[in-house]
């Protein structure tokens, strides 16, 4: 079915909570394990019914903000979210506390059964009115940052618009854009402050009304990781600040030198070449053709894949006013269905789309069709960002169908570009621990806190005196301290994923193409540390883990040369 085909029914809250009442009445009476399973399995059913017609209001809500429909419609979803969960968590613990659970682990698995553990921890009745917050709050700033437009060279954009001109070889255009772009958000210093403060606050109230200190245990339970927490992540970012800052402030160095420009300033930062960086060749229906081309030359798996996305319509990349701004992957689970939604800008990360996203929304489309519970469709985040950042690197023998004789400079620029991603990844998340930490800091403190990481994690940058971000306000930028709070740092351990299966394809295509199918179609059965593993790779975090793998991103660097 067409994305445009398929219908939107409202979730009937009360029906939803009698039709789960009942389910639980089952699990609760059962005589045996099979009438658990049962039970279970058409809760599942009825759960994905519902989670598709939030989905389908969600993306259509976020591809034009200003339809009032679904944004009461989306509004109305926030506001019963809570109660979903609630519902979610009775199914969860009423298994956890079966008598038949030996079984019911045989049947599913123990690592269900972990994971739900987890799932319980982060939701009690007394947060619901506090979550129901939080979701109006993070919806409001995501409204905010879509609505902003800018004026530019006699012509009104949205912000998405004005990264090409960021990238600029005029060095003067790159610095106005970034001075019209900080301009907006310092315009809207106080909403932003405002909201950020509310949030944090909020959350805070959520994480000590589940017994703990502050927010930063609930906030790692949401994200459900099972296998690593605030200890190991802390090492990772130890172990980045270490081996991987020299190697990315060499990086700059020769970034400097090759723009031609004495000092790095914030507006150099994104532009790698001084004749201008990378650009997918053709129209957006070019691209998108030869983003069809590439899959199906990659394996069959990828062009059976890319056939049912293109053909039902499940993707909208093109930047328009109104859309809300970044992009994401999600699904229709009912229909076995992904969906991409992105913002096209005449940059590479146009092509990164078809790539990054793209890799998200082929790992689904293989986990909805091998049976795995929903539970279990996905792994945890920095296995899910795993899927889509390899996807970057393992599509690379034909990147040539989008920058043709650029190809070469968008390669050098796109493996740069991602091992400079690394050390903001990493700042982003100590920021946020550290927001969580003191949950009563000032807004002028908070940007103190972010200039002096930035000392830290990219000593390299100069804000100069650029409005929003020479005060130490660029994080407002960053959609995810909002919207999902300690999400970012599983970027960084996916990159690094990433990396190792980019090496290994370079010494064997099709064995790595293997491990990465392999990875993907586990899903969310193992943890992060067993897939990983399994695929005879490192975990992030292993000692020693990230000085390997900067020696062998620097060393290709080093010989392959523009």
């Amino acid at each position: 079915m067409k994305f445009s085909e398929m219908p939107y029914t409202r979730p009937d809250l009360e029906a939803i909570r009698k039709e789960s009442d009942a389910v639980l009445a089952r699990i609760t009476n059962a005589q045996s394990a099979q009438e658990q399973i049962d039970a279970y399995l058409a809760y599942e059913e009825m759960s994905k019914q519902v989670g598709t017609n939030c989905s389908i209001a969600y993306v259509r809500h976020t591809i034009d903000t200003r339809d009032q429909f679904y944004e009461k419609e989306s509004d109305y979803i926030d506001e019963i979210s809570p109660a979903l969960q609630e519902m979610d968590q009775k199914i969860n613990l009423a298994l956890l506390h079966s008598r038949f659970r030996p079984q019911l682990e045989e049947r599913f698995g123990t690592l269900l059964f972990k994971n739900l553990e987890i799932s319980v921890r982060c939701m009690k009745p007394e947060i619901m009115e506090l979550m129901q917050e939080e979701n109006k709050l993070t919806s409001e700033y995501q409204k905010l940052y879509a609505s902003a437009v800018v004026e530019w060279q006699g012509e009104t954009l949205p912000l998405p618009k004005l990264g090409p001109f960021m990238q600029d070889p005029d060095r003067a255009v790159r610095k106005a854009a970034y001075e019209v772009r900080g301009q907006w958000f310092e315009d809207h210093r106080q909403q932003l402050d405002e909201l950020y403060d509310k949030l944090v606050k909020n959350r805070d109230a959520q994480g000590r009304a589940m017994g703990y200190e502050n927010f930063i245990p609930l906030g790692y339970d949401r994200l459900g990781r099972n296998c690593w927490g605030p200890e190991e992540c802390k090492a990772f970012r130890d172990q980045i600040a270490k081996d991987l800052v020299p190697i990315v402030a060499r990086v700059k160095e020769d970034q400097a030198k090759r723009i031609g420009v004495d000092k790095l300033k914030i507006y150099d930062d994104a532009l790698m070449f001084p004749d201008g960086n990378a650009k997918p060749q053709g129209t957006p229906d070019e691209i998108l053709a030869a983003g069809r081309e590439m899959y199906h030359a990659l394996s069959p798996e990828t062009k059976e894949f890319i056939d049912f996305l293109y053909d039902g319509e499940l993707l909208d990349v093109l930047s328009k006013e109104g859309k809300a701004p970044g992009g994401y992957c999600t699904d229709f689970a009912a229909y076995k269905a992904p969906f991409i939604f992105s913002n096209f800008n005449g940059t590479s990360g146009d092509v990164d789309v078809l790539t990054h996203e793209a890799g998200h929304a082929f790992a689904f489309y293989r986990a909805a069709r091998k049976g795995y519970l929903s539970a279990l469709m996905s792994p945890t985040m920095e296995g899910c960002e795993t899927h889509s950042m390899s996807m970057e690197f393992l599509t690379s023998p034909w990147h040539e169908k989008f920058f043709g004789p650029q190809t070469r400079k968008y390669e050098i620029g796109h493996c740069e570009d991602a091992l400079i991603f690394i050390p903001y990844g990493c700042m982003v998340d100590e920021f946020q621990h550290i927001m969580y930490q003191r949950p009563e800091l000032t807004p002028d403190e908070r940007n103190e806190i972010w200039l002096d990481l930035e000392k830290k994690y990219r000593p390299w940058i100069d804000y100069e005196d650029l409005p929003s971000y020479s005060r130490g306000a660029r994080w407002q930028q960053q959609l995810h301290i909002y919207m999902n709070a300690f999400y970012y740092i599983d970027y960084c351990m996916a990159q690094t994923m990433a990396f190792q299966f980019w090496m290994a394809s370079l010494e064997n295509r099709e064995e790595a193409w293997k491990k990465y199918l392999a990875f993907v179609d586990l899903a969310g059965t193992r943890t992060f540390e067993d897939l990983a593993h399994g695929a005879g790779m490192k975990v992030p975090y292993d000692p020693g883990c990230i000085k390997e793998i900067g020696e062998a991103v620097s060393k290709w660097i080093d010989e392959n040369p523009l």
